[in-house]
């Protein structure tokens, strides 16, 4: 060696000149650097020689790396590993790496292990084929996740679900995750997207190639995803059952037509704020699914009459529909939808902000639904006492009613559909309707409406006494009642309410009822205290009588809500020297009467509490919540 290269001892390695004076063999050294260069020898038979460093202080050998192997011989290796574990460890050591194994497909994996014994970690870490979940929300939401995802989760059963939220702004996302997704995760059945604005057709192209088992499908707010995605998703996936699609822009017809052919599972559709989207699409799907079907729900589409006259006459699976926002749709789409006869098996319907909501419409809708249970009305502005009676007296299946905003129906039409809706009806809401006024009707003798078990009051303002009053004998087997934000009702109306029941109270919220005193709350606890089980008080005229009453009588109370109640310590060290209440949920937020002094009834209350609220109490001092922090761990306290 040292005669190749003209040195001795006593010399210097390395002078500074060139280190082969043939310039013929330039071709066997590669340059690192400054003054240092690597030999490689020739060799007849080695496939690889690892090379030899020269410098001036030291000759070093390197070891030989797998690193300078070529993807296509790291492929071949990777997809040769006995095992799932063994893979995910692989991908681990770099991100080569990762979205090397990433894009293996797992019919390319060469399992030698098949037949044999499983390893113990993996055969304790499957949970389900096809049942594990990920979820992605915002800065977690990168290509790397996916890939990490799709490697990780192919010993244990293989991806089920995936929700991908929001997108990472420097690395988010891509169409290139998607794509490792639909090679390592063929067993995915559930996928969300949302706000994906670097998913485009490519990647949706990809999950429809590889995930053939995919059944449910939700886009929100995804810009770059078009018809091409849906139609390769029809083609695909046609085991697809469940599709909700919002937001998506360059979504249209074709689309829908196309899942419409080759989805014959398809059972929920919702679609929402998609402009591309009209009638053909809607008509496509309601036509192919006929007798698959069973929820709907339309959005903010520039629909008109023919879809709902389409859901009318093919809506034979239909059991759920919901019709929000639809300028175009008017009087005659809702009459020829109920007078189509195909929504028998309809039970739950909702209709809200749709002027053709009307009195002739709704009838009609009474009449072709005769298995309807459950009615939600919301913002129908041309629906007056007239329709509500029409259909109260054809919907003779209805079991709960819930109208919002409904500002013509008035103290008449409120109860006389509650006299005519049948023996069945079990719930009635009423909510933030000012067309409601206290007037003594004088009702005639009736049949009392016996089957009504929960009544909701809102924000009604025009709600007193009277009306109140004529609800105790209209409705004696109330359960559950909720009178909020009625600044008409006093004691005078809420008294006959309590003393013609012929079932106990179970629920209770009057919350914003600011003229109910003490009176009306210990009579409540004295005849019904024995069954309830909430109260909910925030707001009303009640002082520390009001809790020893209900700490002597209501033995089942959970919850307790006496916010902005002139409530004081001895208000709360009476509930506390009760041996019977145990409550769970105590609330307390504005009781600026409420003061350290409370301190041991709290922990003493704390022994069964789950939830206890103490925002805006002044009187209590910062270290003696952090006492009731620190000795009440296992309840969740808001200060």
């Amino acid at each position: 060696m040292s005669k190749l290269f003209s040195f001795s001892g006593s010399d210097n390695f390395f002078p500074g000149g060139s280190i082969y004076p043939n310039p013929k063999e330039s071709s066997l050294f590669f340059s690192l650097g400054h003054h240092v260069d690597v030999y490689f020898p020739h060799h007849k038979r080695s496939r690889f020689s690892p090379p030899i460093v020269f410098s001036r202080e030291r000759v070093e050998k390197k070891n030989p790396s797998i690193e300078i192997l070529p993807d296509e011989c790291l492929f071949e290796i990777f997809r040769r590993l006995p095992g799932g574990q063994e893979r995910s460890s692989c991908a681990c050591v770099s991100k080569r790496w990762l979205t090397l194994l990433s894009n293996i497909h797992r019919d390319e994996i060469n399992d030698n292990n098949k037949g044999g014994v499983v390893s113990k970690v993996e055969d304790q870490d499957v949970e389900g084929d096809g049942y594990l979940s990920r979820v992605l929300e915002g800065k977690k939401a990168t290509n790397v996740r996916l890939a990490a995802i799709a490697v990780g989760t192919a010993s244990r059963g293989g991806l089920g679900k995936l929700s991908i939220r929001g997108s990472n702004s420097t690395c988010g996302v891509t169409n290139v995750g998607l794509r490792a997704i639909s090679r390592g995760c063929p067993s995915l059945r559930v996928l969300s997207l949302w706000d994906s604005s670097s998913v485009g057709d490519q990647g949706l192209c990809e999950i429809a190639d590889g995930c053939h088992q995919l059944e449910k499908l939700d886009l929100c707010h995804c810009p770059a995803i078009t018809d091409k995605s849906l139609l390769a998703v029809a083609k695909g996936c046609p085991n697809l059952k469940d599709l909700t699609i919002e937001g998506c822009a360059n979504i249209g017809n074709e689309g829908l037509q196309a899942l419409a052919r080759c989805c014959p599972n398809l059972k929920a559709i919702s679609i929402k704020d998609c402009p591309l989207i009209r009638d053909q699409g809607i008509v496509s799907m309601l036509s192919s699914a006929s007798f698959t079907l069973t929820k709907i729900k339309l959005q903010a589409l520039n629909i008109t009459d023919v879809s709902l006259a389409v859901i009318g006459h093919y809506g034979k699976a239909v059991t759920d529909l919901s019709l929000i926002s639809l300028p175009n749709v008017s009087e005659k789409g809702f009459w020829v939808m109920g007078n189509g006869h195909g929504l028998q098996k309809l039970k739950s319907f909702a209709v809200t902000s749709c002027r053709g909501v009307t009195d002739l419409g709704l009838e009609a809708v009474g009449k072709g639904c005769p298995n309807l249970k459950q009615l939600c009305l919301h913002k129908c502005a041309f629906l007056s006492d007239k329709g509500l009676v029409s259909f109260a007296k054809t919907a003779s299946s209805l079991e709960s009613l819930q109208l919002e905003e409904c500002h013509r129906i008035t103290q008449f039409g409120f109860f006389v559909s509650l006299l005519n809706c049948g023996a069945k009806l079990k719930a009635f809401s009423l909510v933030n309707c000012y067309g409601i006024k206290d007037l003594n009707l004088g009702l005639p003798s009736v049949l009392p409406c016996k089957s009504l078990r929960s009544l909701s009051i809102r924000n009604c303002p025009g709600f007193g006494d009277a009306s109140l009053a004529a609800l105790g004998k209209l409705c004696p087997q109330l359960e559950h009642v909720e009178l909020s934000g009625l600044h008409g009702i006093s004691d005078a109306g809420f008294l006959p309410l309590l003393e013609t029941r012929e079932a106990d109270l179970v629920k209770v919220n009057l919350s914003g009822c600011v003229n109910l005193s003490d009176k009306a709350v210990c009579i409540m606890a004295d005849l019904h205290g024995w069954t309830l089980e909430m109260l909910n008080l925030e707001g009303c005229k009640i002082s520390d009588a009001s809790l020893v009453a209900i700490a002597k009588n209501c033995q089942l109370l959970s919850d307790l809500d006496v916010s902005k109640c002139a409530i004081t310590d001895s208000g709360i060290a009476a509930l506390a020297r009760s041996n019977q209440i145990k409550l769970q949920i105590l609330s307390m937020s504005g009781c600026s009467k409420v003061s350290d002094k409370s301190m041991p009834s709290l922990l003493k209350l704390g022994q069964t509490l789950l939830g206890l609220n103490l925002q805006q109490c002044k009187a209590i001092s910062s270290s003696a919540v952090d006492l009731l922090v620190e000795q009440l761990w296992r309840c969740d306290i808001l200060f």
